[in-house]
């Protein structure tokens, strides 16, 4: 049986996409209210569901998971600290350590914390979620990022602190020292009020509320975007970017991307992959504007994780560019998505979600959804088939747009297209149902037995891809017993592979004594099917 997951649809992508999800029940998958997917490989990722509890599976590196322990799990696990806490968001570094934030504000940490990335005053790992307390007390968190080993978040009241490696001056507090515990970030913005923030691997960013950047951190390939390579241990305005009002920001590995209030976007620093959309590969020091063909931008996405880009335009257009599963695109190419998570689902290495999605998931209305729930529905057929006295109901339009064998059918010269009911003699009533459904659904669901009769059938109405359906469900059910018959069929409806794959067990079990016993009723048929076909075994007869 060709298996079909029910396809789920949220607010911002398909979870579908996201192979880590994949083998989640659908009852589970229904009840999702975020989800965030962090690692190496993708291969991690928390849940938090709409009973408020949170869940966790994946490799758990560094503990990661927040489980108590550092055990992976395929299955999801309960995340006993953060449930019923009212977690909003996540942030992850790719060191890696993860960040939750709650309803209230409160801020938790876990993971690797060799760097003080977790915030908590050690440089202990911690493998369960623990409370930010110094510092960030009567303070409410409203946002928070990652670079590879530092962390920085952001309050209601607009200011920023940060916390952990610090030997680019990633920190933002004048010293290139290793920062425990969050300390509040302002040299250069004094006590003026923040809107955004963001984090490359070893650089942070701060967007201001009158539309100033500041960058701060790691500068060799330019990521702060000041005119020049040199690190900045304070924050530091971007240049080249006067009279202009940046709204959004995001930093991939070492580049930084940054939107204005009327939907022009800027980059700036590393660009080896392409990930500026320059249509070059040459670094840049200070903001350029990219995209102009593209037209307004709405929303922006890059990960710290990767080197790839992502835009959606004001006409609900996905645009990506940079590293693309190890290609280089340079500037902006369209893809057929409408969510900026799916780019990063698809396309990036690793596959990781660039923030946190939050999900409202209900049983998708696709096209393909409801033509599939319509198949023998009385109500809306127009049709009906008359197989063994039992009737199918299907939609005349629906076998003529999947069929050729209907499309010739239901001409007017003839009679089958003014009748409402077909008798069909020909073809067993299970066979013919099953070939109805496949062109509602593209599945096949029939024992073995039976796929030979809709091997038949589809290679009578020249149907090559049910053909390919069919043998697969013949092989996965051939034995000992049944492979002579199954190899006869293979040859008569000229299904080439199967009978290739029919032959070879026939002659391993011929060859495995390298002589035929006629007293053996079972080998003498097989001897004889292969005779007919003129199919030499090597062996010889007793």
């Amino acid at each position: 049986m060709c298996s079909y997951m029910p396809a789920y649809t949220t607010k911002m992508s398909n979870i579908d996409k996201w192979l880590i999800f994949s083998i989640l029940e659908p009852e589970f998958i229904s009840n999702i209210k975020i989800v965030c997917v962090f690692g190496s490989s993708g291969n991690e990722a928390l849940i938090v569901n709409k009973d408020d509890d949170v869940y966790a599976l994946g490799s758990n590196c560094s503990g990661c998971l927040g489980l108590g322990d550092s055990h992976g799990s395929l299955e999801p696990r309960k995340v006993e600290t953060l449930c019923k806490k009212g977690i909003q968001s996540f942030a992850y570094g790719s060191g890696p350590h993860v960040l939750a934030i709650t309803q209230e504000g409160e801020l938790y940490s876990w993971g690797h914390n060799g760097y003080c990335q977790l915030g908590n005053g050690g440089t202990n790992q911690g493998l369960s979620p623990g409370l930010i307390s110094s510092n960030l007390m009567g303070r409410k968190v409203i946002e928070v990022a990652c670079g590879s080993h530092h962390s920085i978040a952001l309050t209601n009241e607009g200011e920023v602190y940060s916390w952990g490696q610090n030997n680019c001056g990633q920190v933002g507090l004048g010293t290139t020292t290793n920062q425990p515990t969050p300390r509040k970030v302002t040299a250069a913005i004094g006590s003026r009020r923040c809107i955004a923030i963001a984090c490359g691997q070893t650089s942070s960013m701060a967007v201001l509320d009158n539309g100033e950047v500041y960058g701060w951190g790691y500068n060799g390939n330019g990521q702060l975007g000041i005119g020049g390579n040199a690190n900045q241990a304070n924050p530091y305005r971007v240049s080249n970017l006067q009279g202009i009002v940046i709204q959004k920001i995001v930093c991939g590995y070492a580049h930084t991307m940054a939107l204005s209030d009327e939907g022009v976007l800027y980059a700036w620093g590393a660009n080896s992959y392409g990930q500026l959309g320059t249509g070059n590969k040459t670094n840049q020091v200070l903001p350029v504007r990219i995209a102009a063909e593209i037209g307004r931008v709405v929303e922006i996405a890059s990960s710290h994780y990767n080197h790839i880009s992502a835009a959606l335009t004001q006409t609900s257009k996905v645009y990506m560019w940079g590293q693309c599963r190890g290609q280089a695109v340079t500037t902006a190419a369209e893809t057929p998505f409408h969510s900026l998570h799916d780019v990063f689902a698809c396309f990036a290495s690793p596959a990781v979600t660039w923030k946190p999605m939050d999900l409202d998931v209900v049983l998708s209305n696709r096209v393909s959804d409801s033509v599939k729930l319509c198949f023998d529905e009385e109500e809306s057929s127009d049709l009906k088939f008359n197989v063994e006295g039992k009737l199918i109901y299907v939609h005349k339009s629906i076998l003529k747009i999947r069929c050729e064998h209907f499309r010739s059918m239901f001409q007017a010269h003839w009679g089958e297209d003014e009748k409402d009911t077909i008798d069909v003699t020909q073809f067993s009533y299970p066979v013919y149902r099953a070939f109805l459904k496949y062109l509602y659904t593209d599945e096949v669901d029939l024992p073995p037995e039976d796929a030979i009769g809709l091997l038949d059938l589809a290679n009578s109405y020249c149907e090559v891809q049910l053909k390919k359906h069919c043998e697969c469900i013949i092989k996965h059910g051939i034995t000992v017993e049944n492979v002579a018959m199954l190899y006869a069929a293979a040859i008569k409806y000229c299904a080439k592979e199967l009978e290739d794959f029919c032959f070879g067990i026939l002659s391993t079990k011929l060859q495995g004594t390298g002589h035929l016993s006629t007293d053996n009723n079972f080998e003498l048929g097989l001897w004889n099917i292969c005779k007919v076909y003129k199919k030499n075994l090597f062996i010889e007869e007793e």
